[in-house]
C-alpha cells in the first residue's frame, strides 16, 4: 500500500483453518472502532461509543414496540421509511443512493420500502465490528459470515471518507503529492489503509 502511517506494522487479513484473521495495534483498532461508530450514528440515529455501548435515539429503530395506533406506527412495524428522496447530506446520499436515477417516482417508492432495512443493516454491521475487534487491539478471528459483515462495514467507512475527502480516480497521484504536514495527510492515509484492509479481506474470503 502507498503512503506512510503510524509507527506500527501494517498487516492485512489472511485465511486460516480457524477462520479469517488479522492483528491490529491499539491505535489501528481505535481508528476502525471510531469510524464505524460514526457511520452507524449517521445512518441509524444511534449514538455508539467506540466501546460498543449504543444508545438508541431514533424511535423508528424499535418498530416492534408500541401499540401501532397510528399509520406511522404501523408503517414502522412493516419496516417502511417516511423518506422518499435522496438525503441532502452527501455522505448519506452515497451510503443510501437512489435505486433508479432516471425515475424519481420509482426511486422514491423503492426507498420507502427498503431504506429502513438498509440503515438497520449498516448499524448491525458496525455492531459486529465493535463486538469482534478488541478495544486495545490484538488478534481478530472471524467466521466467513462475520468477515463478510466486516467487508460491508469497511466499505461504508471508505465511502463516507471518500466523500469527505473528495476522492476521485486520481487519488494515488494526489496522495503522492500531498505534503506530509498537510492536515489532510492523516485522513488520506487512513483511506488508503482501509482500502488495503478491504482488499486483503476479499482475498482471504475468496
Amino acid at each position: 500500500m502507498s503512503g506512510t502511517g503510524p509507527q506500527e506494522a501494517v498487516t492485512g487479513f489472511r485465511s486460516t483453518r480457524r477462520g479469517v484473521t488479522a492483528t491490529f495495534a491499539p491505535t489501528q483498532a481505535g481508528v476502525i472502532r471510531a469510524l464505524v461508530s460514526q457511520v452507524a450514528e449517521l445512518v441509524g440515529g444511534e449514538q455508539i461509543a467506540p466501546d460498543g455501548a449504543g444508545q438508541q435515539v431514533s424511535a423508528a429503530a424499535s418498530p416492534m414496540e408500541g401499540s401501532w395506533d397510528s399509520p406511522e406506527e404501523f408503517a414502522a412495524l412493516l419496516g417502511l421509511s417516511d423518506s422518499t428522496v435522496l438525503p441532502e447530506d452527501p455522505v448519506l446520499a452515497r451510503l443510501l443512493p437512489d435505486a433508479y436515477r432516471d425515475d424519481p417516482e420509482a426511486a422514491g417508492d423503492f426507498r420507502r420500502y427498503t431504506e429502513q432495512d438498509l440503515r438497520s443493516g449498516k448499524v448491525a454491521a458496525a455492531h459486529t465490528v465493535l463486538a469482534t475487534l478488541p478495544e486495545d487491539g490484538g488478534q481478530v478471528l472471524l467466521s466467513d459470515d462475520e468477515a463478510r459483515v466486516w467487508l460491508r462495514a469497511l466499505n461504508d467507512v471508505r465511502l463516507a471518507l471518500g466523500v469527505r475527502l473528495s476522492v476521485t480516480e486520481d487519488f494515488e497521484q494526489r496522495m503522492a503529492s500531498l505534503d506530509p504536514d498537510d492536515p489532510r495527510a492523516a485522513y488520506f492515509w487512513v483511506y488508503d489503509w482501509l482500502t488495503y484492509l478491504q482488499e486483503t479481506l476479499v482475498r482471504a474470503l475468496w
